[in-house]
């Protein structure tokens, strides 16, 4: 089973929010010299990879945001609008042309063409080479014959040449947000010079990546240490307004934060979770908040006949208080969530769980009883997310509220969780998290409670959900999409295979040296806006 920004997006970010970062260490120094020469310090984890097909978090995915410009971004309605693009349309959301700007050129002087876009989806698509965003071409004609262990072909059916700028794709199916999917960093090009023959990556390129966007590596990756970029002066987009920009690599985020108030670090994208209570205070009008697309949730093994009970799953989510342990554990950094998708998205309605999702513990233990609930509730998570304190604190409520045993069971690693779970190994009920893809109802249903959706780890299948999910993806227009999607979530609330728990935000600081930090949905640094000021 593959594994969207679940495991990735969700694990990292996730363990970051929660006070954990990865390996490296930080260092000292900072902004260098004011005005357009500076440069600026921004603290990342160490990712896990930077060629695009195969970058599925967001330390990648920040990185690769200054070398690479994408087909579309969003605006504040969260709406496509084009950047490298020229323009993106269909007259039947299955066969698409997009065309490109002319003037974009890789960072190595090559002309940005539209056999690059291709070359680096067809490299992305083919299972063989082992990309972990292979699945975001999985709508694409001919997709299928680049899976298995021996594929039929190389190259999907869906992707044709129209000209330098242009070039055409069809889709297997009608999806009207296939333009809205292009901003996700699996669709950058890729220069011929990243291949050493026609379909095979260089093994240098990632030490290195050329891309075709605002900044240029600057050296190579230097792993657990840092990243250096500059300026690209060629890029004919919105230029920055500093001339470099050094991700640093922290082990902790208590270093980075104290780097922080020392002006020796430029921006904390997460500020750690044992000085939430302090950082208003500390940092003043430099600790900031922002949207952020993040959502938190306790699943259910629903093959699982302790747990395959709605009524077991609806009462376990009434007898949680979401708005204490945000106050407590968050100090309302995160907001409580009681819908399936975020707020930030168009279709987004407040407490699609209705009564479920309400804090009411003597409805919940009457209501739990009456369905044979278990006499033990496991709760597992992974234990290098910094998961431990909001666990333990569900686990008290349910044994106080509901009358039975409860306890949390960390394993090690995310992954070995998730490897536990696809065995239908007994875990429990499990914590998992998501961050979108691209701003779509579509992105937070079908991949988690599609019965074959590519996250979903619970075993939930119920045809009619499946069955609006493909409609609303196949509708003409996007209100009747969100219609479709609307009425599957609607469902979600009568199944409840998972309880929501709560919708992350940004919250993130920054020293006297830089102004105009901004965040995006994706917890990304904004790298054209910020500047230094000192």
């Amino acid at each position: 089973m593959r594994v969207r920004r679940l495991a990735a997006w969700t694990a990292l970010p996730l363990a970051v929010t929660l006070g954990l970062a990865a390996c490296g260490s930080g260092g000292d120094g900072g902004s260098g010299s004011g005005g357009s020469g500076s440069a600026v310090s921004i603290q990342i984890g160490e990712p896990q990879h930077l060629v695009p097909t195969n970058t599925t978090e967001t330390s990648g995915s920040q990185v690769l945001a200054g070398l690479f410009s994408p087909l579309v971004d969003y605006d504040a309605q969260n709406k496509p609008y084009e950047v490298a693009a020229e323009s993106v349309t269909s007259s039947d959301n299955k066969v698409w042309t997009i065309k490109l700007k002319d003037g974009f050129t890789f960072h190595n002087g090559e002309k940005v063409t539209s056999e690059d876009y291709i070359n680096a989806w067809n490299y992305g698509a083919y299972a063989p080479n082992g990309q972990g965003g292979s699945y975001f071409f999985e709508k694409i004609d001919g997709y299928q014959d680049l899976q298995g262990d021996k594929p039929k072909a190389k190259e999907m059916s869906g992707l044709k040449k129209v000209d330098d700028l242009t070039f055409q794709v069809t889709l297997s199916a009608p999806y009207i947000d296939f333009k809205t999917m292009l901003g996700y960093n699996a669709f950058y090009p890729l220069p011929d010079a990243a291949f050493s023959a026609p379909g095979v990556l260089k093994d240098s390129y990632e030490q290195a990546p050329i891309g075709q966007g605002p900044f240029k590596m600057k050296g190579t990756w230097q792993h657990d240490s840092k990243i250096d970029v500059e300026r690209y002066d060629a890029y004919p987009g919105e230029k920055p307004k500093v001339n470099a920009v050094e991700f640093r690599v922290y082990q902790q985020l208590t270093a980075a934060y104290a780097d922080v108030l020392a002006d020796n670090l430029d921006v904390l994208p997460t500020i750690p979770t044992e000085s939430l209570s302090t950082a208003p205070t500390d940092l003043g009008d430099r600790y900031q908040t922002s949207p952020m697309s993040s959502f938190q949730f306790l699943a259910f093994p629903t093959f699982d006949k302790n747990f395959s009970n709605p009524d077991v799953r609806k009462a376990i989510s009434m007898a949680i208080d979401r708005d204490e342990i945000t106050k407590s554990i968050f100090k309302n950094s995160q907001q409580p969530a009681r819908s399936f998708v975020s707020p930030v998205l168009p279709g987004y309605r407040e407490n699609t769980a209705g009564a479920a999702g309400e804090f009411n513990p003597t409805e919940a233990k009457k209501l739990y009883q009456a369905a044979g609930g278990p006499s033990k509730i496991v709760i597992s998570y992974n234990g290098d997310g910094g998961h431990k304190d909001w666990v333990d604190a569900t686990a008290n409520q349910l044994k106080a509220n509901l009358g039975v045993d409860v306890v949390g069971s960390a394993e090690p690693k995310f992954a070995d969780l998730l490897t536990k779970v696809e065995k239908k190994q007994p875990v429990g009920m499990f914590r998992l998290g998501w961050v979108m893809d691209y701003p779509s109802m579509e992105d937070y249903l079908g991949p988690l409670y599609s019965t074959n959706g590519s996250s979903n780890y619970y075993g939930y299948s119920n045809p009619e959900f499946d069955r609006l999910v493909k409609e609303g993806s196949a509708a003409p227009t996007q209100e009747e999409a969100i219609k479709k999607y609307q009425q599957a979530e609607d469902i979600l609330a009568k199944d409840m295979p998972v309880i929501p728990l709560r919708f992350g935000e940004n919250v993130f600081g920054h020293s006297t040296k830089v102004s105009h930090v901004e965040m995006d949905l994706f917890q990304r640094v904004n790298l054209v806006k910020i500047e230094a000021t000192s």
